[in-house]
């Protein structure tokens, strides 16, 4: 439903976005996740044809978004960071002027505002003034603007941002609601969002596509890194550490006194294996006649997979330096050298 290739958008001397890849197939719900600064709104924008790409293409349904602009808007439902909304009408009306202006047909144009408002829980609100509505209303109202013609594809920037809990949990449920007749795609820098809506994540840092995969299955991608957390009493920390990064498999042991047991270690031991070892550190502790009080293993998390991912990019950064090219030295030159050395 929509294809990016090789995108590119550059403004003077500032690269927003380099060779952006990614697609999203029908009934899908895509998270274009991202820090802040990545990209990520850049790339909406071109998305919803509200500025060009410098370089590549996207395509919409099947229509190019630059050779094809109007074909492509008439398909997409836009919502920006910050919702164009007027604040001095009222919901219905807003909403009734939005479908005029999305080329909905008269006769249809009540039934279509009408469904909007229901999906999107505004008919309540329906005669307030925008202006008088809390955030999360307002959010409500910038989603429903942006169904209201039913589009097959709808375009949410940062959806959530500024809400409370329960505003993002009502929203975030009305998104997952949206996905069964649309295709949608949601760019946001927060975490929980990507795992708890989408099916699939694209992950954005400094402009460049770093990842793109199900969060199960970049969950798996660490699935080697697991850690437990011990809880230990009968030896120093550090008696501790050495006895289990003696194990095949530790990677790391730290240790640190228990806040309110003094006399107990809170241990945290990472690994760098597939295989379980939490029977391997129980039997060592044990062995050594020490008391484990408690023992778990900690999962990565979608967060986890997000900083080992914007991690390894700032790493591979750091090490891409340029050196200066050595020239194969030439025998004469290097003889000449020498003789004149001595």
């Amino acid at each position: 439903m929509i294809e990016v290739e090789h995108l590119s958008k550059v403004y003077g001397s500032t690269t927003a976005i380099q060779n952006v890849d990614f697609s999203v197939q029908k009934g899908e719900i895509l998270g274009f996740l991202g820090p802040n600064g990545a990209g990520k709104t850049t790339t909406m924008r071109i998305l919803a044809g509200y500025i060009p790409a410098t370089t590549g293409t996207v395509r919409v349904a099947g229509f190019d978004v630059h050779e094809q602009s109007l074909a492509v808007r008439k398909r997409i439902g836009y919502l920006p960071e910050n919702p164009p909304l007027y604040g001095d009408m009222t919901v219905a009306s807003f909403l009734n002027f939005v479908a005029s202006i999305k080329g909905v047909k008269p006769g249809d144009r009540r039934q279509r505002v009408i469904w909007a408002m229901e999906r999107c829980q505004l008919t309540e609100k329906r005669k307030v003034l925008i202006r008088k509505l809390s955030k999360g209303f307002k959010q409500r109202v910038g989603i429903a603007q942006a169904i209201v013609h039913d589009p097959a594809v709808i375009i949410l920037d940062e959806p959530t941002v500024g809400l409370d809990p329960k505003q993002i949990i009502e929203v975030r449920n009305l998104i997952k609601s949206l996905a069964e007749d649309h295709t949608i795609i949601l760019s946001t820098h927060i975490l929980p969002e990507v795992s708890m809506t989408c099916d699939r994540v694209t992950i954005i840092n400094q402009g460049r596509v770093v990842a793109t995969n199900t969060p199960d299955n970049l969950l798996a991608e660490l699935k080697g890194n697991l850690s437990y957390q011990l809880e230990v009493a009968g030896a120093e920390g550090m008696a501790i550490a050495h006895c289990l990064q003696s194990l095949p498999g530790v990677e790391e042991v730290q240790t640190k006194t228990h806040p309110q047991q003094q006399e107990r270690q809170q241990i945290l031991v990472r690994s760098n294996q597939l295989e379980e070892l939490g029977q391997q550190l129980a039997q060592a502790i044990v062995t050594q006649g020490w008391d484990l009080y408690e023992m778990q293993r900690l999962r990565p998390t979608l967060e986890d997979v997000f900083l080992n991912l914007i991690t390894s990019e700032a790493v591979d950064e750091e090490m891409a330096v340029e050196l200066p090219e050595e020239k194969p030295e030439n025998p004469e030159e290097s003889n000449k050298n020498s003789e004149n050395a001595q």
